[in-house]
């Protein structure tokens, strides 16, 4: 029998290429094209008045230059509004390069064409464009204030505005006998991959076909949204996504003005032309997330049970709404974790201001939910003096409820409804891991040393695997070599060997037999892309099924071959066996070689499949009617709502007494993601969600000046957590299985990093004995919170007896 690969911890089979050197990033390729850069505007806002490239157009080695009057058709209107809504009533999207005004610092305007990169920027500082300033909007407050538009044509500002509401939450609060309001902010981050954008594209004029490489998370997107653009039949155009040095939500926004720009000039100019964006130009020209401002009014019983709870938030969307409202519309949703929250209103408005564009980033609005329903709990804990994991508790939704329908709408215009989960094992299992009921006596003995510690709890429920659909392809070859391809693009998740042991175990073969191709469009047509942990989900079931297409038909040709019923065969390591007769088999070669009519044999194998072989029945034809040649299959996978992940994190802190430097001492995760596929790539996705958290929660914020400038756009004032900041991750899964797919799978990408700034500020409150209601927090910004709470301008927390020392 075959080993069995679904779910063992097999090591990546794509590192031993990637850690030597020999992968392919999209600046290892096009050694030999015409390179671009851009001018960008130095004005958050302002009118372009002109643009003065006389003494750029003699530089030696300057192909073009560009600006939006030389644009024409479809190059030369509004990129995309990838996503509409009806509660987005004045969604606005901006050029390729900006016409008559510009909207953020950073905005390309110009466009240069050289013979090297070096000689594209030399121009790029030779070109003078001529500015009107306008007024700036930066900030939520200002952004609601309205004072000044950064669009005339929309009131207040305002891109959207949602309500979703389920029963009557007025009256819920009105009859609680208890009730709070907090006000809660998060700050704005980014991505910052290790790779950043770009594109390569060349045009073979004979054929009128365009092929370009993208450091994307949706190659078929791309094409889509590039051959729409250029006004050319999507046949024509060929999108590959090669290694990509990271994403984690930025690169699933498409088209990219860039990835219009450049193959539109490869195509005018008939020469390869590539562009790679430098760090820089990632802080203020790609995309932000995270930013908003919250407010929650709740209603609670004696117990802690929730009655009625109200939100109300305002996300800072930036210039332009290019992938819509999902980001708010997550928050909006995920903020209930795994609660039942009684009443239930949220109410957002989605506003605009003159900086960088907000796209989803690794949590998607998650981060922001989780944070308020948290605080939420840890408030209601503190008023009635309950243990916080025990209020966590009470308000739990039981895994005899599931599936559970909250009334809302997700992301995907499908109902929010639980599919999988028991949230009191996962707690029971978190409590065991960091030691809840042990933390008193630990803290005690800190305190009698001097130091000051704190426990911090946080939950959450992820929609993952959001649709529509996902395929797979898999072929084998006369070898006995599996390929299999799928559409969505990698980013170091490790799709080569997840897929691979799903294609394995389902097959019968060995692993290092198959071989995978992601975010190809030439394999794979038709596809969505990766985000929203849905890779496992999605592929993963997609592959699953062609690969079970693939082994009934390889079970059809062997039995016909062996004069047996397919029901007696079954495939061990690529090997086609009669069950109790290991010595009467075919290898899955061979079969391949029989499912393959041939007119002509081009080696040994082949010549078993020729029409004087003697291997087919003479009164059938080579070909049934209803069969294809090749050993082959393709499938695709296709909910009808996403599935529910689900997780708990604890950590311990220590804050220092006088330099209110925080140090994480321990972090503790209990998981959900059902079955694992190989539970060391999981960890893997945790550990490094926890260290993107871990860098919201302490280090990353993205400051701008009242001028609409990023202040800190560079590696060495954008802070981030080095190793020694992160700290070891403690892990636990629990596998509850998703009755939603073949699988039973559920993803896991964004997990490790949803709930850690709640969890950060939950155990910084119970060390300082006072509420934390924004993050990211700094060593002095905690300074500052002591201070004020010194000087009783914060309210003290009570710690319940059990948690008390």
């Amino acid at each position: 029998m075959t080993t069995r690969l679904f779910g063992a911890p097999i090591r990546r089979v794509e590192d031993p290429r990637l850690v030597t050197g020999a992968g392919r990033y999209l600046d290892d390729l096009g050694q030999g094209a015409l390179a671009a850069a851009f001018v960008r505007s130095p004005h958050a806002h302002a009118r372009i008045i002109d643009v003065d490239a006389d003494d750029a157009v003699d530089v030696a080695g300057v192909v073009a230059i560009y600006t939006h009057d030389d644009l024409g058709g479809g190059v030369g209107e509004r990129l995309p509004l990838l996503i509409p809504h009806p509660s987005l009533t004045h969604g606005r999207t901006g050029y390729a390069l900006a016409r008559d005004e510009v909207r953020h610092v950073g905005e390309p305007v110009v466009m240069v064409v050289a013979t090297d990169r070096y000689v594209a920027e030399d121009a790029c500082e030779r070109i003078t464009v001529t500015y009107e300033a306008l007024p700036v909007v930066v900030g939520i407050d200002n952004a609601r204030a309205g004072a000044y538009l950064v669009h005339d044509d929309v009131p207040g500002n305002v891109a959207a505005h949602l309500l979703q509401e389920v029963g009557d939450v007025d009256a819920a609060l009105a009859a609680a006998p208890h009730t709070l309001e907090l006000d809660l902010g998060i700050e704005r981050s980014a991505s910052t991959p290790l790779e950043g954008r770009g594109v390569y594209a060349s045009w073979d004029a004979e054929r009128g076909e365009l092929r370009m490489y993208s450091s994307t998370q949706t190659a078929t997107g791309v094409r889509a949204a590039v051959a729409a653009k250029l006004g050319l039949p999507l046949a024509k155009v060929e999108c590959i996504a090669p290694d990509v040095g990271g994403g984690f939500g930025v690169k699933i926004m498409h088209p990219w003005p860039e990835e219009v720009l450049v193959p539109w000039a490869a195509r005018r100019l008939g020469r390869a032309v590539k562009w790679v964006e430098d760090r820089r130009e990632h802080f203020v020209s790609s995309a932000h997330e995270r930013g908003q401002v919250q407010h929650v009014t709740v209603g609670f019983d004696d117990e802690g049970h929730l009655l009625g709870l109200d939100v109300r938030f305002w996300h800072d969307t930036g210039a332009y709404t290019p992938y819509g409202i999902i980001v708010p519309i997550i928050t909006s949703t995920q903020l209930l974790g795994p609660y039942k929250p009684g009443a239930y209103r949220c109410e957002f408005w989605s506003l605009y201001t003159n900086t960088v564009i907000v796209t989803p980033y690794r949590g998607a609005g998650r981060p922001q939910g989780c944070f308020a329903m948290e605080r939420t709990m840890d408030a209601i804990a503190d008023r009635l003096g309950l243990d916080r994991a025990e209020v966590r508790a009470r308000n739990f939704i039981g895994p005899e409820e599931m599936p559970y329908d909250h009334g809302l709408l997700f992301q995907d215009g499908r109902p929010l409804r639980y599919d999988s989960g028991d949230f009191p094992a996962t707690l029971a299992k978190l409590k065991a891991l960091v030691g809840w009921d042990d933390f008193a006596a630990y803290r005690s003995d800190a305190e009698a040393q001097g130091r000051r510690v704190g426990l911090g709890i946080g939950c959450y429920v992820e929609g993952t695997g959001v649709g529509p659909y996902e395929g797979g392809h898999i072929t084998i070859e006369t070898s006995g070599r599996v390929n299999v391809s799928t559409g969505l693009t990698s980013q170091g998740q490790g799709h080569e060997t997840v897929f691979a042991q799903i294609v394995a175990q389902e097959l019968g073969v060995r692993l290092e037999d198959v071989h995978v191709t992601t975010g190809d469009t030439r394999r794979m047509a038709y596809a969505v892309g990766t985000f929203a942990s849905r890779a496992a989900v999605m592929s993963g079931n997609a592959i699953a099924l062609a690969a079970r297409n693939v082994r009934a038909k390889a079970l059809r040709i062997a039995a016909e071959a062996l004069e047996v019923s397919p029901g007696d065969l079954d495939i061990v390591d690529g090997v086609v066996e009669v069950k109790g007769a290991p010595g009467t088999s075919l290898s899955l070669g061979t079969v391949a070689v029989l499912s393959n009519p041939l007119r002509y044999a081009f080696d040994e194998a082949t010549k078993a499949a020729t029409q004087f072989a003697g291997t087919f029945d003479p009164d059938k034809p080579p070909v049934a009617d209803d069969e294809e040649p090749g050993l082959e299959g393709k499938d695709f996978y296709s909910p009808t709502q996403a599935t529910f992940a689900n997780g708990m994190h604890a950590a311990v802190v220590e804050t220092d007494p006088v330099t209110a430097e925080i140090r994480i001492l321990r972090y503790c995760v209990v998981h959900d993601c059902g079955p694992m596929v190989n539970p060391m790539i999981v960890e893997g996705q945790i550990h490094g969600g926890v260290a993107q958290g871990v860098g919201g929660a302490l280090y990353e914020r993205m400051v701008y000046d009242e001028a609409g400038q990023l202040v800190n756009a560079s590696f060495m004032d954008f802070l981030m957590p080095y190793a020694s900041e992160v700290p070891a991750v403690e892990t636990d899964h629990l596998e509850t299985p998703s009755p939603l797919n073949p699988l039973g799978i559920k993803g896991a990408g964004e997990a490790g990093t949803i709930p850690v700034s709640a969890v950060i500020a939950s155990a910084i409150s119970d060390a300082e004995g006072f509420p934390i209601t924004s993050m990211p927090i700094s060593p002095a910004a905690l300074w500052e919170l002591r201070r004020r709470h010194e000087a009783g301008e914060l309210p003290s927390l009570h710690r319940p007896a059990k948690e008390s020392t």
